[in-house]
């Protein structure tokens, strides 16, 4: 599919295929019928990291001599554990940034595209002036740095190889029942190819979760935002990623939108009295296949408990004073959505949604 992007005065397009920029259209005409719009105007952009940690030198003196041909690397150090984050300011940025987190599995890649070559809903927001901040979390992605590298994607402590997930992850994230098969209405898109490019969306951890030291870096993420911008973010996050989101520092945060978190604060925790004291407005959405998923797949359960889980959270936070709102989906008319709604033939509608909601608060 071709972008156009004006940058620094410079009109560019490019067709994005699968995981690189190519000149011309591959032979098999991957996505080359999308149309995406008009060009996206982009005053600015970047990648850097916030956050982590340096560890202490290896024991011995570093020889700069032997260098990388040391394998003892006395005297090393190694800058870990930090987040990192790729940007994009709009030429119309309306004031009200917004910072994504993505899920288990995931990275900043699950906001900028959708397995059918769609855009986005970085791109979808960038248009409505909302510049972009796209996460890595520590240990994931471009952000794989750490002291300890984990076993947590392996099938056992002592094992090297890749813990394999494909149909497992499918089915949890309720896309269908079993890989390629997908529920009725689905909104996920059909086909191979979409199949295919979702899937190599995933990628391993390179050290173990870390709920606390995630969510204090990610507060340097917000810090660094506002210290660019001079605004305070819109914290989208979405499953695992979102208790990272509630473990995140408020100071510089504006609203939280939370895509079918792995859970909620629990009330009179530190987490709700940290956002209700900053008067944090959240939003909470869950899609399809929850009331209406098959009774004998343990998620469908899980989720019920996580959604009603989240109403509950929601009217106590209301209770003492808070903004809360939880959305389900098929509630409103929104129907066939997954755990990965942001990425389906209706995201646009989704995030028009929340842009409304957001409108409400004055956040755009």
């Amino acid at each position: 599919m071709w972008k156009n992007y004006l940058i620094a005065g410079v009109m560019v397009s490019s067709l994005w295929a699968g995981n690189v920029w190519a000149d011309t259209v591959s032979k098999s005409g991957l996505w080359a019928d999308k149309p995406q719009g008009k060009p996206l105007a982009i005053a600015s952009q970047g990648i850097f990291s916030s956050g982590g940690s340096v560890t202490e030198p290896l024991p011995g003196r570093y020889d700069e001599t032997k260098n990388w041909l040391d394998r003892s690397r006395a005297g090393n150090t190694a800058h870990v554990d930090h987040a990192n984050v790729l940007y994009q300011i709009p030429v119309n940025s309306n004031g009200n940034p917004i910072v994504y987190l993505h899920g288990y599995g995931q990275s900043r890649m699950s906001w900028m595209t959708t397995p059918d070559g769609r855009e986005g809903w970085s791109d979808i927001f960038l248009r409505n002036g909302h510049a972009a901040f796209l996460v890595d979390q520590p240990r994931r992605g471009e952000a794989g740095a750490t002291v300890s590298m984990t076993s947590e994607d392996s099938p056992t402590p002592e094992a090297k190889e890749y813990l394999p997930g494909d149909q497992a992850w499918y089915t949890h994230f309720r896309i269908g029942r079993v890989a390629p098969q997908r529920y009725s209405g689905s909104q996920f898109p059909a086909g191979s190819r979409a199949q295919d490019q979702f899937f190599r969306q995933m990628t391993p951890n390179t050290g173990n979760y870390d709920e606390a030291l995630f969510g204090k870096n990610l507060g340097a993420v917000l810090q660094d935002v506002y210290q660019l911008t001079g605004h305070k973010s819109i914290y989208i996050t979405h499953s695992q990623g979102s208790r990272v989101g509630w473990a995140t520092p408020v100071e510089y945060m504006s609203a939280i939108v939370a895509i079918e978190p792995g859970g909620t604060p629990p009330i009179g925790s530190e987490y709700y009295q940290r956002l209700l004291k900053a008067k944090v407005p959240v939003a909470i959405y869950f899609g399809d296949y929850i009331d209406n998923g098959p009774k004998d797949i343990h998620t469908t359960d899980f989720w019920r408990k996580i959604r009603d889980g989240a109403k509950e959270f929601a009217e106590k936070y209301n209770a003492d004073g808070g903004d809360a709102m939880v959305v389900d989906l098929p509630k409103i008319g929104i129907k066939g959505n997954s755990h990965f709604m942001f990425q389906e033939l209706n995201n646009k509608a989704i995030a028009d949604h929340i842009e409304a909601w957001l409108k409400e608060r004055g956040l755009n």
